[in-house]
């Protein structure tokens, strides 16, 4: 097994590899997926030292989650803390954000990952007002005294919500958006967990597959693909899909991004280290569907960090052609 750096995830005091591996496609929602071919990505990325896996129990209404406990039985000894969120198969009002919907919520999840604790839970992007609200705190706090789970967190659309998620003493993360298309959260809520000791865990790094590289303004996504039925945000939140960037505008982005690749290094590794070498991130969650992608998401630990000049650039390539369309919507 290949070693990878570690970092502490804020306050659930354990450490993680700084490349993760998110398993939204596992469930389907980027086109199906068999199972076995669902264990070889997980173990591929095990074995080039992956640590942290994020799933929730609404991809694939639980297949992700019960993937990932079906697979871990099998290797006690992969050392790998599962993230798992909640709030998202039930209608998304903040009455639903209560104590027995908790328990409810994270039993079905435990019984899917085949444990009796969580490692960490995190509210799925639920109503803004939630995060101001003590009584959801309380209803989390008592969650852990009850051993249901190790270590909560939120994952967050916008940078307010984040901000707002830092202050509460209990939150152990914060998942948000983050990456080269995506530069808000730099300004204020990466030094405020870090301050914090709160651990920050960067979702959608590759803007929906953009900042590989390989897609056109020709390309064809599956119906059932997110990037095909939510680009304008008719599912969920429109910035998980492409970043919230405009197909066309994000497919000329993409083609100047690959330029900043350093020689040996894909476009999408390159978005990986930017991610990594940013202060206050602790890991990256890239998705794969393949053994091929998971290897080489989890190679992106080992570049040299970028130079500033690459860096510089990243910064006047979003504000050329991102800033306007994104900065003041999340």
């Amino acid at each position: 097994m290949i070693s990878m750096e570690q970092r502490t995830l804020g306050r659930t005091g354990r450490d993680v590899s700084v490349v993760g591996q998110g398993t939204w496609q596992l469930g389907g929602d980027w086109g199906e997926v068999r199972e076995q071919d669902a264990f070889e990505v997980l173990d591929a990325a095990v074995g080039s030292g992956v640590t942290f896996f994020d799933t929730a129990d609404v991809y694939g209404d639980g297949r992700s989650e019960q993937l990932i406990g079906r697979y871990l039985k099998d290797r006690p000894d992969a050392g790998v803390l599962v993230a798992t969120k909640m709030g998202r198969r039930e209608a998304q009002v903040p009455e639903n954000y209560v104590l027995d919907h908790f328990r409810a919520w994270n039993d079905r999840s435990r019984a899917n990952l085949g444990v009796d604790t969580l490692d960490l839970v995190q509210l799925h992007c639920p109503p803004t007002s939630v995060y101001s609200t003590d009584a959801v705190f309380d209803a989390l706090d008592t969650l852990v005294a009850e051993q249901r789970v190790a270590a909560y967190g939120v994952s967050v659309e916008t940078c307010e919500e984040a901000l707002t998620a830092i202050a509460r003493p209990g939150v152990a993360s914060v998942q948000i958006i983050l990456n080269p298309f995506r530069l808000k959260p730099l300004e204020k809520v990466l030094p405020a967990a870090l301050a914090a000791g709160v651990g920050i865990i960067a979702r959608v790094p590759l803007a929906s597959g953009l900042l590989s590289g390989r897609y056109t303004a020709e390309t064809v996504f599956a119906p059932e693909d997110h990037r095909t039925y939510n680009r304008h945000g008719e599912a969920f939140d429109q910035g998980e899909t492409f970043s919230g960037i405009d197909y066309a505008t994000g497919i000329e982005a993409a083609a100047e991004f690959s330029g900043f690749a350093p020689e040996g290094a894909t476009p999408a590794q390159t978005a990986l280290r930017w991610i990594i070498q940013q202060p206050g991130v602790t890991s990256v969650i890239p998705g794969a569907r393949s053994v091929d992608q998971a290897r080489a998401n989890a190679d992106a630990a080992a570049l040299s960090p970028l130079p500033q000049p690459t860096l510089d650039a990243v910064r006047d390539l979003y504000d050329r052609r991102i800033r306007a369309g994104v900065h003041g919507r999340w």
